[in-house]
């Protein structure tokens, strides 16, 4: 095992104990999707999203929200539109907190249209090819 691997299994181990009772998954349909981009001066660009999901077979509604904040270049989601089925990842609130309740967005798979906000390892088109006859 190299340098590396050890370094980010050291990682893994300590994010999975620091956050491993949070984490947690919602997969249903998007009800809403509401997204605010605000750039302060040019330079500073925040992105706001909050997807309002009812998961499949349930009546309740998980609430969710990506925050991310980026100095000069703008920050890009998906194209996530009502009624697409997604798939969720996040870390659940902290108990006691107001927003408990709520989900914050580590990843967003759109099963609908097969893309990711991060793209997932493993998952890489193969490439096919084709084999000639020459004479």
């Amino acid at each position: 095992m190299s340098f590396r691997e050890k370094l980010n299994k050291y990682y893994a181990e300590n994010y999975i104990k620091k956050y491993g009772d949070r984490l947690s998954q919602v997969q249903g349909n998007a009800v809403s999707v509401k997204v605010e981009q605000k750039t302060i001066l040019g330079i500073f660009h925040k992105l706001t999203v909050v997807l309002l999901v009812r998961p499949e077979r349930s009546k309740n509604i998980v609430r969710c929200t990506y925050k991310k904040h980026r100095w000069f270049k703008p920050v890009q989601f998906i194209s996530i539109s009502q009624g697409n089925y997604l798939l969720v990842q996040g870390l659940k609130g902290k108990k006691g907190k107001e927003n408990r309740e709520q989900l914050e967005i580590m990843n967003v798979r759109n099963m609908t249209t097969k893309k990711d906000l991060i793209p997932m390892e493993g998952k890489e088109p193969k490439v096919q090819r084709v084999k000639t006859r020459f004479k």
